[in-house]
């Protein structure tokens, strides 16, 4: 039995679909499910937990701009919750081992391109400060005997569900149905990674934790960058309706650019994304717009 907290998520649902296809039993906790399924409540926690073999830890405030607004949800939610998650997995008679998902983040602007997991961290807004202290809590847990595993992600994408503004989804959105693309900061340049791809990252990282292996922090990432400007380019080359480009600045704590090594996930799990942008982007575009047809 594998908790999958965050389950209802982009990531979560994706990596669900293939563990069920494996025939192994997941149980889901998401708030979005039931007010009760809130990471952030030790004693809903606890339960969950009753019985499980090992966990994927996804639930988070995952949006850089939310932790921004709201500091301390942002803590609560990806210190406090791991700090719990972490202090009853080690009070368990069978101790579950444990997967926690970080973010490129953590490096905050990196001075040479691409990044290794072992580059130097410097957080530089409150999302990705939250991420590294969570990964410190892991990383301590591991020294009291927990088998925990870590890894990163860089702009996953490529669910009708995500977040209707971030932004990839919301390029492939005004593809799909017209209307305005916002690109803020043309010229910043990012790992783009299609979410099929990370959940076989996961499933692969999944099953070498629970043989026991602690694994040092793992990248799923693609190991190459477009620009939004690039990005938005595409998304006009796919319209499937008008579309214009509004351009502004880029956020002051936002990363300009980021592009992660992914040689350790190869390495050590066999794996390497698949998928191109280019074909990320149409599938993405694809399902937005089944979704659609199916919701009438």
């Amino acid at each position: 039995m594998i908790l999958v907290t965050g389950s209802e998520g982009l990531i979560g649902r994706a990596v669900i679909e293939r563990l069920s296809a494996r025939g192994l039993e997941v149980r889901h906790f998401d708030i979005k499910r039931h007010p009760s399924e809130d990471i952030c409540n030790p004693e809903s926690l606890a339960k969950a937990l009753a019985g499980v073999t090992g966990v994927l830890h996804l639930a988070a405030v995952t949006r850089v701009v939310w932790a921004q607004n709201d500091p301390e949800l942002c803590r609560r939610t990806n210190v406090g919750s791991i700090r719990s998650l972490v202090r009853l997995c080690l009070a368990q008679k069978a101790r579950p081992w444990l997967i926690s998902a970080s973010s490129r983040e953590v490096y905050g602007q990196a001075d040479a391109f691409p990044v290794h997991e072992d580059s130097e961290k410097r957080p530089m807004n409150v999302y990705a400060r939250s991420k590294a202290e969570g990964e410190r809590i892991v990383e301590r847990a591991r020294e009291n005997g927990l088998v925990a595993n870590i890894c990163r992600f860089a702009n996953v994408y490529g669910s009708a569900k995500d977040h209707s503004d971030r932004v990839v989804p919301a390029f492939a959105h005004a593809a799909a149905f017209g209307g305005v693309i916002r690109v803020e900061g043309p010229g910043n340049a990012f790992d783009f990674t299609f979410v099929d791809d990370v959940a076989d990252g996961l499933e692969r990282l999944i099953m070498a934790t629970s043989e026991g292996r602690c694994l040092p922090p793992i990248h799923f990432v693609s190991g190459s960058s477009a620009s939004l400007g690039d990005l938005a380019d595409l998304a006009r080359k796919h319209a499937q309706a008008p579309v214009s480009v509004q351009v502004s600045e880029p956020r002051s704590f936002d990363v300009s650019s980021f592009v992660g090594d992914p040689g350790r996930a190869l390495a050590l799990l066999g794996w390497q994304s698949s998928t191109s942008l280019v074909a990320g982007f149409q599938k993405l575009l694809e399902r937005q717009l089944m979704a659609k047809a199916s919701s009438g």
